[in-house]
């Protein structure tokens, strides 16, 4: 088959199409990087906190994942390299100040009772983390990333996270911006994969903290 001919049978565009209408490809779409959502679990006992989970719009996730510290090993005039210890980059995340879920105020109820307590000076009150009732660190914090029909498309877990940074956002008539949260947090481990759902009428409703 020539090539202009495959062109075209690929793009199904062929005289033998009713609609004549070029179809092409998405298996090479990427993923929109503006489509996706935060969801934490907070950690049981930790006081100050109104509610256990909180979905929450965020402006921006910082690049982060793991990273490998290599040993290196020197053989007369070589080097040779092998994996060493494990590192988990700094989570940082900057959330709108939304009114509905005092994303705000829980984040920094979280930061009060996990990390730090500037108002007692307390470090981390909640020590026992070997308790069932009570933890510093949360369960879960997921990204959630959506295709173009708001379908989940991927989740990335990070997993033990707590707080260690909370900056509140410039306030300022010059801009025309919502109002933001900037939280730094560190995390013990990271999963990522791909979502088993594939209706896209059960879009944002079977989304949430999915097992």
């Amino acid at each position: 088959m020539a090539i202009s001919n495959r062109l075209a049978s690929e793009r199904n565009a062929l005289a033998n199409n009713q609609t004549r209408l070029p179809k092409l490809s998405t298996g090479l779409d990427s993923v929109r990087a503006y489509q996706f959502e935060v969801q934490f679990t907070f950690p049981q006992g930790a006081e100050g906190l109104s509610i256990r989970q909180m979905s929450v719009a965020a402006k921006q996730v910082a690049a982060t994942g793991p990273k490998i510290e290599p040993i290196e090993v020197h053989r007369l005039n070589d080097r040779y390299f092998y994996p060493g210890k494990s590192n988990m980059n700094e989570l940082k995340i900057t959330f709108d100040n939304l009114f509905a879920s005092k994303t705000g105020s829980n984040l920094f109820a979280w930061f009060r009772a996990c990390a730090y307590d500037p108002l007692t000076g307390y470090s981390a009150p909640i020590t026992n983390g070997a308790a069932a009732s009570k933890s510093f660190k949360a369960e879960k914090v997921r990204l959630i990333q959506y295709d173009g029909t708001l379908t989940p498309y991927s989740y990335v877990d990070f997993i033990g996270v707590f707080p260690i940074e909370v900056n509140i956002g410039e306030h300022n008539y010059g801009t025309n911006d919502f109002h933001t949260i900037e939280c730094t947090f560190r995390y013990d481990f990271i999963d990522m994969f791909q979502s088993g759902i594939r209706n896209e009428g059960a879009n944002l409703t079977t989304g949430f903290f999915p097992n």
